[in-house]
Parts: C-alpha cells; sequence; structure tokens
C-alpha cells in the first residue's frame, strides 16, 4: 500500500466497557485487535478484567459507573477515530463484519453516518435463530460525533445524527453464561427499569403488566416468532423473557403502591 493509499483510510476507535468480564473481555479485544485505537472504560472491576484489557491496550480507564450510558458515552469522548465502533465485553466482531468495516474505512461509506449490525445471541453454545433475537439489529458503527447513546437507565441505544444503513457481517453475542447469570442480571435489570418508569409518571396497571404482559412475551417468542424452533434453548429462553417482564411490572407496581 502507497503511503497516500494510507493517508486515504479513515481510522477506527473501538470503545468498550466493562466490569467483572475476565472470563470474556480477552476474546472481545482479540476481535478487534486490527483497530486504530480501542479504548476500554472499566468500573472499578474486582477481578482481573483491567489487567487482562492492558495487555490488549494502553488506553484502559477506570472510573466508578454512572450508568450504562454514561460510562459509554465517557468512553465516546475519549475516541479520536473517524469512525467509532462500540461494543459490550461479551461481544465479539466476526470476520465477516471485519472486512465491511475495512471496506467502510476505505471509502465505501461516505455517504451513510452509522450502521446497524445484526447481532447473533449465543446460549449455552449455541447460536439462538428464532424468538425475535435474530438478527437482534444494533446500531454500532457510526462517525465519531455523529453517535450518542440516549440517557435511559437500562437498554441504552445510540442515537445517530445522520443516515443509518445496515451491514451484514455480524456481531457474536455472549451474553448469559447461565441460567444464574441471566437471573441475576434480570434482579439489576428489572430494578433499574421499573425505577425508571415510575420516575417517568407512568401508571402502573397490576393484571395487564402482572399477568397479561409476562404471558404474552411467552407466546410472542415461543410460538409467534418460532422459538420452539430453537427446542429447549428457545423454550427455556421465552420463560425467562416473560420472567423479566414478570419481574419488571411487579416493581412497578411495588414502587406505585409506596
Amino acid at each position: 500500500m502507497t503511503q497516500g493509499a494510507r493517508a486515504a483510510r479513515a481510522t477506527l476507535s473501538v470503545v468498550v466497557v466493562t466490569l467483572n468480564e475476565e472470563e470474556r473481555i480477552r476474546e472481545c479485544l482479540d476481535s478487534v485487535a486490527w483497530a486504530d485505537e480501542v479504548i476500554v472504560v472499566d468500573a472499578e472491576s474486582q477481578d482481573k478484567t483491567a489487567a487482562i484489557a492492558r495487555e490488549a491496550t494502553d488506553h484502559v480507564i477506570v472510573r466508578p459507573w454512572p450508568g450504562f450510558a454514561a460510562q459509554k458515552n465517557f468512553g465516546l469522548d475519549r475516541a479520536t477515530g473517524d469512525w467509532v465502533l462500540s461494543l459490550d465485553a461479551d461481544e465479539i466482531v466476526s470476520p465477516a463484519l471485519r472486512e465491511e468495516i475495512a471496506g467502510i474505512l476505505a471509502g465505501s461509506g461516505a455517504a451513510v453516518d452509522g450502521y446497524a449490525v445484526p447481532r447473533r445471541n449465543v446460549f449455552w453454545g449455541r447460536w439462538v435463530r428464532h424468538g425475535g433475537l435474530y438478527p437482534d439489529w444494533q446500531v454500532r458503527l457510526f462517525r465519531r460525533g455523529r453517535g450518542r447513546f440516549a440517557d435511559l437507565a437500562v437498554h441504552e441505544a445510540i442515537r445517530v445524527d445522520g443516515t443509518v444503513g445496515r451491514l451484514r457481517g455480524h456481531l457474536e453475542h455472549r451474553s448469559y453464561r447461565d441460567v444464574g447469570d441471566f437471573l441475576a442480571r434480570a434482579d439489576r435489570y428489572t430494578s433499574l427499569a421499573a425505577d425508571e418508569w415510575v420516575a417517568a409518571g407512568r401508571p402502573s396497571r397490576p393484571l395487564r403488566d402482572v399477568v397479561a404482559r409476562p404471558i404474552g412475551r411467552f407466546l410472542g417468542m415461543y410460538v409467534a416468532r418460532a422459538g420452539f424452533l430453537d427446542g429447549w434453548r428457545g423454550f427455556l429462553l421465552a420463560t425467562l423473557y416473560a420472567y423479566y417482564v414478570l419481574m419488571r411490572s411487579a416493581k412497578i407496581w411495588e414502587r406505585t403502591k409506596r
């Protein structure tokens, strides 16, 4: 490659937020070792997460946890690349996605400001194809300065100022280590979601929210979106997500009663 060709290529910053992810952070960072800059923002992990991250990049920042959106936006503000790829520690960039991003950096994404990426959710070692869990589109790649995480307590998402396209290469998402991990996260996330719901002044309707919504989530995932085609994984995940909705609704009702 000539010096002129190198100068014409756009640069990429990868931003990853972490908290006690020593089991998964290495694979995540290995999958983006080709990026121009990798920034890890660690929320004072009690394990070896920060030490492992420092083996892959000099840009490791340790700071208290201010919330999902705030922590991720903090990382975005420190990026210097022309494009930014935002990842969670349990996500891995596939070779196909890497190739597409390389094409964008070379100039093929000139008319687009951000991209949504299809995400493959992996549960107990296998890709879950149904139940609404694929393609699970996530906006993760965008021009620096054009993307920002919305200030939500949970399920934060990037909002892009401009045109958003779609890529074909996938992110592999190894979200839950096991059922216990799902339940622990569900307890934490449903509390955040319930607090946000009540703070917004939204009403609680116990019969609909505590009874109908969980049943609707299970039937929606397992029947309407063909989760049964994933076998026992599909049944278990539909049940767990229905439990998530039940716990969120119950906590909303509990907080409203207070």
